[in-house]
């Protein structure tokens, strides 16, 4: 074994002075306790990010074109825009707001039309039924979501009764009967209480709107190549149309999820910072308690730079266990919450009903590198003043 770290690893185990044991076990155990929560805490995060964005594209399409005074001759535009590169399927699809009747009770809904044979190609909606597919879809039939189904004691087969707000024909035909052809579950709380599924023709009756619909809805190959898509899309329609991307129409919500990361990171980070100034003091003292042993080395030949070393090995080996330690623990807690989900959360609040964890490589290297780089930067200083003692000084009352 090489003379300095022989010498590193001597100074810290230190097993006749306990006080240095115990603040390098503090020392450690605040790395540990910081790398920990750092990598827990991302670990949410980017599970909340991650669970969010799936349930946000499998609900939807990845692109959407739409025109103000909606989209006629569909099906030609519907064509071209299938045939684009990076397009696996499109679908055709109507918005509008309606309200659901149900006893004394009135609910707004958004209803939308949609293509039953098209629909389960572009969305996850046939995972997410628990009975039936989309396909199946009748004139008056309907599919609605789990949490309005849970709350207004709908099952499978009744009756349902919408109100059309502005249905086109004066004083006629403003309430629409259909029966439960289906419950679905996406996971999303605002889509499974809010959100109802009926046939194109139905819709295109209820809002009077004729042979138009809203817009196209794209399924893409790679949802991260939609900005690409979106500017072939206008090469090739013109910009008489308005093309939104998945990003776009969530984009407030996913900016702010990271700047909640980035800003858990600062934060916790902060965690680390502090825990390294135990490594600070346990070197300072360190050296202060070896000033003879220092002394004793520089007489016989050792270097400024020999001395600098065992001191600095000697704060990194403590930053180094303490950030093994942190992320060992950190890693046991994530697997856990991801295996056993026993954090339950409010799903009308944040949209999932547990509590999600992501594990990502560059997360935790970034983590266990910023860690390290804190733990060396602590060490500057006390290797530093531990190098400059002179021999004469270091045994003068010795």
């Amino acid at each position: 074994m090489n003379f300095e770290w022989w010498l590193t690893l001597r100074y810290l185990c230190a097993k006749k002075d306990k006080f240095l044991s115990v603040i390098n076990f503090v020392a450690i155990a605040g790395i540990a306790i910081g790398v920990m929560a750092l990598i827990i805490v991302i670990g949410v995060m980017t599970g909340f990010d991650h669970d969010l964005r799936e349930k946000i594209v499998g609900a939807n399409a990845h692109i959407f074109v739409e025109r103000e005074t909606g989209v006629k001759n569909y099906e030609q535009l519907n064509e071209r825009l299938r045939n684009l590169p990076g397009v696996i399927a499109t679908t055709a699809y109507i918005h509008g707001n309606v309200f659901l009747e149900s006893g004394t009770r009135a609910a707004s809904l958004i209803l939308r039309g949609v293509n039953p044979a098209s629909e389960g190609a572009v969305t996850r909606i046939n995972s997410y039924l628990s009975r039936g597919k989309v396909s199946d879809l009748k004139k008056d039939g309907v599919l609605i979501g789990s949490q309005l189904a849970s709350y207004y004691g709908y099952h499978v087969g009744d009756p349902l009764t919408i109100i059309a707000p502005a249905s086109g024909v004066a004083g006629a035909g403003w309430r629409y009967q259909f029966k439960v052809a289906g419950i679905f579950t996406s996971g999303m709380y605002d889509y499974d209480m809010n959100l109802i599924l009926v046939t194109l023709p139905r819709a295109q009756e209820i809002f009077n709107i004729g042979p138009t619909v809203t817009g196209i809805g794209l399924k893409l190959k790679d949802p991260d190549h939609a900005p690409v898509v979106k500017k072939e899309i206008y090469d090739q329609i013109g910009f008489s149309y308005l093309v939104r991307t998945w990003m776009e129409t969530n984009a407030n919500f996913f900016a702010a999820l990271a700047l909640e990361k980035f800003a858990m990171f600062i934060i916790l980070t902060l965690i680390v910072l502090v825990a390294s100034f135990n490594i600070v003091s346990t070197l300072i003292v360190t050296v202060t308690s070896k000033v003879k042993d220092i002394g004793i080395l520089k007489s016989i030949g050792a270097s400024k730079s020999c001395i600098r070393r065992i001191f600095t090995w000697q704060g990194l080996a403590v930053g180094l266990m303490g950030t093994f330690w942190g992320f060992a623990g950190g890693v046991a807690v994530i697997i856990l919450l991801k295996k056993y989900q026993f954090i339950k959360l409010p799903q009308d609040i944040y949209y999932i009903d547990h509590l999600p964890v992501v594990i990502q490589a560059s997360d935790v290297g970034f983590i266990v590198g910023a860690a390290m780089l804190i733990t060396y930067a602590a060490t500057v200083y006390p290797a530093f003043k531990a190098a400059s003692l002179e021999p004469v000084e270091a045994l003068r009352y010795e």
